[in-house]
Parts: C-alpha cells; structure tokens; sequence
C-alpha cells in the first residue's frame, strides 16, 4: 500500500552564470595634424560603453568598449591638450551543456586606464574593464505533497517563504538634455573628458509593471576660457517604467543594473551643453512564494518505506546596500584640486570564520595645480573591507559603484580625497530544502505488552518531532501531556505517552 503524493509546478528562473570578467587592451593613438608634440602624460580617464549582449547557445558574450580621453603637457610649453579614442573589446562566459536560452544582465566599469608617449606624436594607451554577467533560464520545480492523510502515518510539514527569481528583461531610454552652468562658474571653452555614472534612486514592482527612478550623475572637465581646467557635476533625474510578461504580487520586488549604451556631450560658442545618453536598465523580478513541504515520515504502529530528496531552487536570501567611507591623503604640494575621479573594482571575496569577507578596491585620480602654478596628477589606491555574516551555504554576489559624492581639498599635507562608496549585495542559498515525494506502507506492528504506556525523558536539544519518533509516539500526544504551547526547554522532563 503506498501513501499517494501529487506535485505542484513552482516556475521561476535559474542562474545558469553569474560571473565577473576583467578585461585589458591596448591600443596606439596617433596625434593628429595640428596638435603640438608631447611632452608628457598628465592623466587617463575612461568610460565603459554596452553595445550589445548576445545568447549564442553554448555561451553568452558582450560587445562593447572604453571611451577614453589622454591628457599631456606639450613639448613646447603651451597649455595642455586631450586627446580621445576608442578600444572595443569583447567577453564571453560558456554555459552548461543543453542549457535553454534565457536572459543576460551585464553591467561593466573601467578599472583602470594608462596611457605613456611611445613618441613624440604617438601614446600607448592600456585600459581595463571588468563586466558581471548574469544569465537566467526558466526552471519549473516539482514540490511534492500528500493528496491525503494516511490513518497512523505521522508527518513533518513545514513552510518556507522563499524568494525566487521571477522575470527578467530590459528597457532601454536616452537621456537627452541642454544643460547651463551657473552663472557664477567660469565659462567653457572646450571639453576635456566627461563620464556618466547612471543610479538608481527608487524600484518597485507594481503588478505587471517595474518602475524605477535615477539619476545619471555627469561629471565633466572643461577648460575655462581663463585657461584654467575646472570640474562640474550635473545631476539628471530619469524615471522609467517597463511592462512585464507576467502579475506578481505586492511582495514582488526589483533588481535593476544601468550600463550606458552611448554617451555624446557637446559644447557650442556661447558655452551650452547638449547631452545625449543611451542607458539599458536590466532587471530581474523576484517575488515570494510559500513552499509547504514534507520532510519526513513515521508510523508508530507501523513499517513505512520513505522516499525523499533534496529539493533545490535559486532562493534569494536578502539585499543590502552598505555605504564605505573612502579616504586617501595623497602627499603633494597642491595649491588647488581641479578634478578628482574615483575607479571602483568589483569586490573580492573570501570565507573566514565570521562569515563571508569583501575587499572593495579602487583607485582615486587628482588633478591639481601646484604651488608652481603648474598642473600636476597624482593617483592613489584605496581598499574598503565589509564582512557579511553568513554560513557555509550562502553565496553572494556584490557590486561596488563609484561614490556619489567625492571631494578633495588640499592641505598642509598634501591632498585629501574622500566620498562613501554604495556596495550593493544580494546573498542567495546553496541549500536545500528536504523533501518526502512518497511513503510505502508496510505491515501493522504488534503491540509491545511489556512496554510502558507512559515513560519519562529528559528532551535534551532535540526537537519534539525528533522525540516523538524516537519514542514511538506523536508530537500531539506529548504536547497534551506536557502542556506545551511550543518546543520544550533544554534539559527539561517530558511525559510520553506511547502505544
């Protein structure tokens, strides 16, 4: 005789790759005609650009490359030059065997760009990228449960509020705005380099839809028609709403990763900005659901044959934003900061016996104007550390972004930079969940008419299940004989009534 158990379908999404890749090219620049020699190189900046994502059956790729600007001192003394480029690059990430298509998320940043004079009418330019994909395919789990309950076969339920990935997908929008300085800062006369660093400020899933609001944080260096090289922030809002394939419920919450697609800034005569940015906001949909399980299976007056196994789904455990306080002195004899930059790395993880330890590099970026009058660059590295407490069982993805706000003022010291860096993290359980998919039933038992109807125990750390099994009665039974309302005390006396 067997126990009949019918399953249920439980569908969400399985991360089939969740990864981070660096990357490093070079590439040479020539001067163009025109531009004065180079004496040497001042400073480097980048800008990561996502031009395209593609599912090609055995592996995921990205296209896409690093906007880059180089800014020397002459050979013949004049005011400083900039020069930009392009490197392309591309990535790729294998996935199982047989795996279906699903859906990418790829949000990249640069690490790190150098640049040195091969020549005087030549650079060498070394950039750095580093890229987190995600990719997820549908999945269906079966959960097994009882159609009904069997006369003598005692079982463990239990309930688990479980937050699985649901949906993912996209939605692209350009930025596209005229934008003034102040009147009180000093007017543009050319661009130097500019960088846009896209947040989001507010998400939600309403539904069938995903709303999320930002804001694309644009940082530029200009040259004054002064002479002199100035910075200035402009905060641009953006709210975006994206239609989904299904209805989730008021539980339902979203994860959402920018990466700009292109990035164009003007400048005209009379010193106005025209701005036209493309940005893809990747998001994955997670919403909660209820898994009622059997984990096992007695009989007090019975042989039972249990089938079991360990049920396995992608659970979202928590996310978290934690803020890092940066600060760097730099040693220099600096009269005036005119630009600071700040390269955040992906973070880097380690197991230790209070949970799971991240090192969060980066790398801060000055330029300055000396006592001499002169501009000079100077770079210094910094190192965040946050520990997250989890087991064995937990995995954690984390992504650091660079500080929305950064300042650097000079001192009798020297230089000192500092901003908070936002670290986002999501954790998620490798861990199982037990699960009972069928119950034999063998044959009744004889009673026992030596044993004892009621005996005394001491219920140790065991829980009343454990007991209960162990002893040949139920959990109800020792509940009414005890009073208890919920698990007994450590160490404490039981009665037990056995059959």
């Amino acid at each position: 005789m067997e126990l009949q158990f019918q399953k249920s379908a439980c569908s969400c999404l399985e991360p089939v790759v969740r990864d981070i890749q660096n990357v490093e090219q070079t590439q040479e620049i020539k001067l163009p005609d025109g531009m004065p020699d180079i004496g040497h190189v001042l400073a480097a900046w980048g800008q990561t650009i996502l031009r395209g994502k593609e599912w090609r059956g055995d592996s995921i790729s990205l296209a896409g490359g690093m906007m880059i600007w180089v800014l020397y001192a002459p050979e013949d003394g004049s005011e400083e030059r900039c020069i930009d480029g392009w490197i392309p690059f591309q990535m790729k990430w294998d996935l199982p065997e047989g795996t279906p298509e699903g859906e990418i998320r790829i949000a990249c940043v640069p690490r790190f760009v150098d640049a040195r004079s091969v020549s005087a009418r030549k650079l060498m330019v070394r950039a750095g990228a580093a890229a987190l994909a995600e990719a997820y395919t549908p999945k269906t789990v079966e959960v097994a449960a009882p159609q009904e309950p069997a006369e003598g076969v005692e079982l463990l339920k239990s309930t688990y509020p479980v937050r699985l990935p649901k949906e993912a997908g996209e939605k692209t929008f350009l930025i596209d705005e005229a934008l003034t300085l102040p009147e009180s800062s000093p007017m543009p006369e050319k661009l130097v380099y500019f960088c846009l660093r896209p947040r989001i400020t507010e998400k939600k899933v309403l539904s069938n839809k995903v709303v999320f609001r930002g804001n694309g944080n644009l940082h530029m260096l200009y040259r004054s028609d002064e002479g002199q090289l100035h910075s200035w922030d402009f905060e641009l809002p953006f709210s975006q709403l994206a239609e989904l394939d299904g209805e989730h419920s008021g539980d339902a919450q979203a994860d959402i990763l920018l990466s700009p697609t292109s990035l164009e800034l003007e400048v005209d005569d009379e010193g106005h900005f025209h701005l036209k940015c493309g940005i893809v906001g990747q998001y994955l949909v997670t919403d909660r659901d209820m898994l009622t399980l059997v984990e096992d299976a007695y009989s007090p007056s019975r042989e039972l044959t249990v089938q079991s196994e360990t049920l396995k789904v992608p659970a979202i455990l928590e996310s978290r934003r934690e803020n890092l306080y940066g600060e760097q002195t730099i040693p220099t004899d600096a009269n005036l900061a005119a630009d600071v930059s700040f390269l955040p790395d992906y973070p880097r993880q380690r197991r230790t016996p209070e949970g799971i330890e991240m090192e969060i590099p980066g790398s801060f970026q000055v330029l300055y104007y000396g006592e001499d009058g002169i501009l000079h660059s100077a770079t210094a590295r910094w190192e965040g550390k946050y520990t997250l407490n989890a087991d064995e069982d937990t995995l954690v993805s984390a992504v650091s972004n660079p500080p929305e706000h950064l300042g650097a003022s000079a001192g009798n010291d020297g230089i000192t930079v500092k901003g908070e860096v936002p670290l986002e993290m999501t954790a998620f359980s490798s861990r199982g969940f037990p699960m009972v998919t069928g119950v034999e039933l063998g044959e009744e038992r004889e009673p026992d008419a030596n044993r004892p109807s009621l005996i005394l125990r001491r219920a140790e750390n065991k829980r009343l299940w454990d007991i209960a099994k162990e002893s040949g009665s139920t959990v109800d039974a020792i509940r009414k004989a005890n009073n208890l309302q919920a698990e007994p005390a450590p160490g404490q006396m039981l009665l037990i009534p056995v059959s």
